[in-house]
């Protein structure tokens, strides 16, 4: 580490098993060290936003999540207040002529619906690493979302979401890639978020504000 980085304990890197990493501000929760659900997977650093009760992101936030397909997020994403992930079993069976949730309400109706508790489960929900996902998103179930990739305010995202794309609207459409695709392959390569977090800490301005060039210099060595 550079001699000009400051490790006092005043300036200690977060712990990313901390659930309030700025305590200040205890609507902002790390959320890694916060679920508790099997099907729900964190990566280090992600964090949830909400002035009124970030502790409830697991149920307030992640809806009709009866399994077993998983909700992936990956580490140092940032999602703002309201962001919310639909899961399959709001899915409701359309091959027939009623979509009424027989197979969910179940009792004496059971016998007759067992053909149909038997299909394959949905695809998991995967949000790639550094995404940031704005105010009010809906993210609706199997939606891949890729690496460095931002969702606008308000989105209601329903097909997947390339690499470092920027997506907009409902339903999400692109609006613009935020780097060509030959610095999107680099920046793949470079995958700054699986450095160890004191190669991080050194070269935090690069990550937020330098080049691609400077990030593969980073890593080379």
């Amino acid at each position: 580490m550079s001699e000009n980085v400051r490790t006092t304990p005043e300036l200690a890197i977060t712990d990313p098993n901390t659930v309030h990493p700025w305590p200040e501000q205890p609507r902002v929760v790390l959320l890694k060290p916060l679920v508790t659900s099997d099907l729900i997977e964190v990566g280090d650093y992600t964090y949830y936003d909400d002035p009124d009760d970030a502790l409830a992101f697991e149920t307030k936030n992640v809806l009709y999540h009866y399994g077993p397909d998983r909700l992936r997020i990956g580490k140092f994403c940032a999602l703002a207040t309201g962001v919310r992930f639909i899961m399959h079993g709001a899915t409701h069976l359309m091959d027939g002529p009623s979509t009424f949730p027989f197979t969910t309400l179940q009792g004496a109706w059971a016998p007759n619906v067992d053909l149909f508790m038997g299909r394959p489960p949905g695809d998991d929900t995967v949000i790639g690493n550094d995404v940031w996902i704005g105010y009010g998103v809906t993210v609706m179930p199997g939606v891949r979302i890729g690496h460095g990739a931002i969702i606008a305010t308000g989105s209601v995202v329903t097909s997947d979401v390339p690499d470092y794309a920027i997506h907009g609207g409902n339903p999400a459409k692109l609006i613009r890639k935020r780097f060509s695709d030959e610095d999107i392959e680099r920046l793949l390569a470079v995958a700054w978020w699986d450095w160890p977090v004191e190669l991080i800490t050194e070269h935090v301005r690069t990550i937020m504000a330098g080049t691609v060039d400077e990030l593969e210099a980073v890593k080379t060595g």
